[in-house]
This record gives C-alpha cells, sequence and structure tokens, in this order.
C-alpha cells in the first residue's frame, strides 16, 4: 500500500534567532521565528508524512502553547512522526522538498539537509530531494520577510 502526503509550512524572520533549516544551522543575521526551532523544512515533512497517514498535522502532536516544545530541536519532532509512521506499519520511499527564501542562499547546505533528513527517515539519501528557490522578490518570501516550505512525502507500507 502507498499513500502520499503533502506538507507546508511558514515563518517570519527576526533578528536575534538562529536560522534553522534541514537540521542545518545557517548562517545568517536573521532566524525563523516560532515556538521550537521553526525549521520550517522539517515541519513541513512532518505534515507531509502525517497527512499521508490520515493523522492531522504537527499542531495535533506539538502545540505551539505546551512549553514541552519551546525551543526544541525539530529533528526530534520529525523522528517522533517516523516513529509514528512505522507504529503504523509505513516508511518514507521518496520525499521531495522545497524551500523558498529569497536569502540567505541556501545551496552550500543542502546536501548536509539532504543526509539530515535521510538519518532521520531511515532511508538512503537517494529517495530524499532538497530544491530551494526564490520568488524573484514577490511577496513575503521575496521581500525576506519570512521564509517557507513545501514537502511531498511518498509512503510505502513496510513488508514483513
Amino acid at each position: 500500500m502507498m499513500r502520499i502526503g503533502h506538507g507546508f509550512d511558514a515563518h517570519r524572520l527576526v533578528p536575534d534567532r538562529p536560522l534553522v533549516m534541514g537540521g542545518v544551522t545557517i548562517p545568517y543575521d536573521l532566524g525563523l521565528l516560532g515556538h521550537s526551532d521553526a525549521d520550517v523544512l522539517l515541519h513541513a515533512v512532518c505534515d507531509a508524512i502525517l497527512g499521508a497517514l490520515g493523522l492531522g498535522d504537527i499542531g495535533r502532536y506539538f502545540p505551539d502553547a505546551d512549553p514541552v516544545y519551546k525551543g526544541i530541536d525539530s529533528m526530534l519532532l520529525l523522528e517522533h512522526v517516523i516513529g509514528m509512521a512505522q507504529t503504523r506499519g509505513f516508511r518514507v520511499s521518496n520525499l521531495d522538498t522545497t524551500i523558498v527564501a529569497q536569502r540567505p542562499k541556501l545551496a552550500p547546505y543542502v546536501a548536509q539537509m539532504i543526509t539530515n533528513l535521510a538519518t532521520a527517515c531511515g532511508t538512503p539519501i537517494g529517495v530524499i530531494n532538497v530544491k530551494a528557490t526564490t520568488t524573484e522578490q514577490l511577496g513575503y518570501t521575496g521581500r525576506g520577510e519570512g521564509i517557507s516550505a513545501h514537502a511531498v512525502v511518498l509512503m510505502s507500507s513496510i513488508e514483513k
């Protein structure tokens, strides 16, 4: 059995926060505002997996009103979501993601993001794809006000 899920997340860029995407801390003068580390890429991936499994969204399991998740590393959230999928008999077969950011340039960090995602998902690197694009200075991302991410995942049942 196969299932497809889509995830999306967006966060505002603010001073005095680290910029974390795909589990990589990226040198930049702004970071993403959020209750956790605000890793838009990992949040979109979590939502895609949860969506594929019909389990709602990330806010249901890790609410921003819960102090337990204040500043939490989103890799831990993704690992928990992967555990939920495995418990239900599913694994990630393919993951395609897109980060939408005018700045900073993300190409130097994409390989490490892919490695981090593959490790967390328990998959070969070859089934993970991370792309970065701009909006040609259009909208909130183009004005440098925020960053967003999309993720599409194919989940397959685990053969027993």
